[in-house]
């Protein structure tokens, strides 16, 4: 009995710690956050949504044929306006002739409005959440005329971690993805683990890593391209996650850790430099 209640204690704690820094970055987020949609269109029909998701999209008035489409993913407590607003994608698309699809978490799904990407059952290949976002990208293609060979996920925090979910569970459907201070697939299976994961990071291999992305799908390249940021300082994942997220994608790609390693800053998983965003 000792040991499960350390265990419960130890879950308590960090979801206290999880729920006091959420509340304080909600808080200061707020400041100049829309307070209706506005530019975005919700879209109802986009197929039989098992994980519950609202889809929400943006294609510029003055689009380019055949446009690229940007997956963009909320972090935890945000909605797809909220996000659109700090991020500023929709004005990019304006800018580029890009459609932007947002994918929204309902509060009746997980109470913080965070995409649930510990549980298997929502990142797995063709279930959950994972399938409704592959739904909204079929819906979204077929309306505007989405160049299919240019489809990219991008998310924050935890919308980042799901990002990595899609680019884990449907590598054949994008391009490429940045993984912005989210955490990598398959790296929690249940609530405990997902917290333990954000405050301490895992301890595996870059091949334990990149074989639960080869396991995933009988996917087999060429994969896509990945985009890592993370600040240093960010007291709510560990930016370890992201030396992780590195690793399993060097893996994956074949790349020689020395040249993607070589120097302070964030990489793309082809070993090419990125500057640091803090």
């Amino acid at each position: 009995m000792k040991g499960l209640k350390d265990t419960l204690a130890n879950l308590s704690r960090l979801r206290d710690r999880f729920e006091r820094l959420l509340s304080s970055a909600a808080k200061r987020g707020r400041a100049g956050a829309p307070i209706a949609p506005g530019r975005l269109r919700e879209v109802a029909d986009f197929g039989d949504n098992p994980g519950g998701l609202r889809m929400l999209t943006y294609a510029p008035p003055k689009s380019t044929e055949a446009p690229a489409l940007v997956v963009a993913l909320h972090g935890c407590s945000q909605t797809a306006a909220v996000y659109d607003h700090g991020s500023g994608w929709s004005t990019l698309a304006d800018s580029y002739g890009f459609a932007v699809l947002f994918p929204e978490q309902q509060r009746s799904n997980n109470p913080n409005n965070c995409f649930n990407w510990f549980l298997p059952s929502d990142t797995r290949r063709d279930h959950g959440e994972a399938l409704s976002i592959r739904q909204m990208i079929e819906r979204m293609s077929r309306d505007h005329g989405i160049d299919r060979r240019q489809v990219f996920v991008v998310g924050l925090s935890v919308g980042g971690a799901m990002a990595a979910g899609m680019l884990g569970a449907y590598p054949d459907l994008f391009a490429g993805g940045a993984i912005i201070a989210g955490l990598p697939y398959g790296s929690a299976t249940n609530v405990q683990e997902a917290f333990e994961s954000m405050a301490n990071g895992r301890d595996r291999s870059a091949r334990a890593w990149s074989d639960l992305v080869r396991k995933a799908s009988d996917y087999r390249g060429p994969w896509p391209r990945i985009s890592l940021w993370h600040g240093s300082s960010d007291a709510i994942v560990n930016p370890r996650n992201m030396e992780d997220a590195l690793k399993r994608w060097i893996d994956v790609h074949g790349c020689p850790c020395s040249s993607a390693l070589r120097s302070k800053g964030t990489h793309d998983a082809s070993g090419a430099r990125k500057p640091t965003m803090m």
